[in-house]
C-alpha cells in the first residue's frame, strides 16, 4: 500500500498543495517528462482544465489514469 503526500505547488502566483499517493505522482513526473514539461507547468496546465467542482488531487489522479488508457502517446 502506497500512502498518501502532500506537496506544494505554485500556480499562477498561488500556493496550493495537492496529496498523492507515490506510483501517482511517479507517473505524473513521468508524464511531464515526456510532454516536455516541467512537472509545475502540468500541474497548472491540470487545475486549469479541471471541473471546479473536482479538487486538484482528484483531478491529477484522473488525468494519470486517463493518459494511462491512452497509451500514453497523446500529442497535446
Amino acid at each position: 500500500m502506497s500512502l498518501v503526500r502532500k506537496r506544494s505547488v505554485t500556480i499562477r502566483g498561488h500556493r496550493t498543495s495537492y496529496s498523492l499517493e507515490e506510483p501517482f505522482f511517479d507517473d505524473l513526473v513521468s508524464i511531464a517528462t515526456q510532454r516536455g514539461l516541467t512537472l509545475a507547468t502540468l500541474v497548472a496546465e491540470i487545475d486549469e482544465n479541471r471541473p471546479r467542482e473536482a479538487n486538484l488531487s482528484s483531478a491529477l489522479r484522473l488525468y494519470v489514469l486517463e493518459w494511462a488508457k491512452g497509451g500514453g502517446n497523446r500529442a497535446e
